[in-house]
């Protein structure tokens, strides 16, 4: 079996709408996903939401781990939950084959060597600011829209999925700083989009503009 045999087989796996849902649910939540509330969100039984969690981890598209959730140890505690989140990794599958992700990284390597960071900058900041993909004041829906998946921690908007990973990995400077330029575009005039890399997630957090 090829590669890419191997990955049509993993994407089947999401051809079931129910997997889908809790796919979705588990790969935007910014924290591991416990089987009830797997169930809860997809309208389903816990058996049923665990059959099909189990499903996506065999198919390699979410992980589990262990942990008690009541913080409890020792006899008496109770057996620990078991809990999915999304796996790392990336699938992706063209028909007929393509290879974006190589000219990408071509252009980033020619980018980052005539030291160009500032003018990618520019025209990423001019891109945002042209808005095509939906409203000027729904910035966190065209966040979405863009396969960030954004969420809130407290007061700051956080991006739980970074859509330049694998270039972002390599030339993380030019590529962060693209991105943040982006976002800024995106959200002029009403966020103050920031630098503040986590494990796990996009580069930039949001928080909303003071207003006097």
């Amino acid at each position: 079996m090829t590669d890419e045999d191997a990955t049509f087989d993993m994407l089947a796996v999401l051809s079931d709408p129910v997997r889908r849902r809790l796919y979705r649910y588990v790969a935007a939540a910014p924290e591991e996903v416990g089987r009830d509330a797997a169930a809860e969100a997809a309208g389903i039984s816990r058996s049923l939401a665990a059959f099909h969690l189990d499903k996506l981890v065999e198919a390699g598209l979410l992980t589990v781990s262990f942990r008690r959730l009541s913080g409890r140890t020792g006899p008496g505690a109770g057996r620990p939950a078991k809990l999915y989140r999304r796996a790392e990794g990336e699938h992706a599958v063209s028909v007929p084959p393509r290879s974006y992700e190589a000219v990408g990284r071509l252009l980033a390597e020619v980018l980052e060597n005539a030291g160009l960071d500032r003018e990618l900058q520019a025209a990423a900041r001019a891109a945002g600011a042209a808005q095509p993909d939906g409203r000027a004041d729904d910035v966190e829906a065209v966040l979405r829209a863009r396969g960030y998946e954004p969420f809130w921690d407290g007061e700051t908007l956080r991006l739980r999925n970074c859509p330049y990973h694998a270039l972002a990995t390599e030339f993380p400077a030019l590529i962060c700083g693209m991105n943040l330029a982006l976002i800024e575009g995106l959200a002029a005039g009403q966020w103050s989009p920031a630098l503040d890399p986590r494990p796990g997630g996009c580069c930039v957090a949001l928080s909303k503009k003071k207003t006097h």
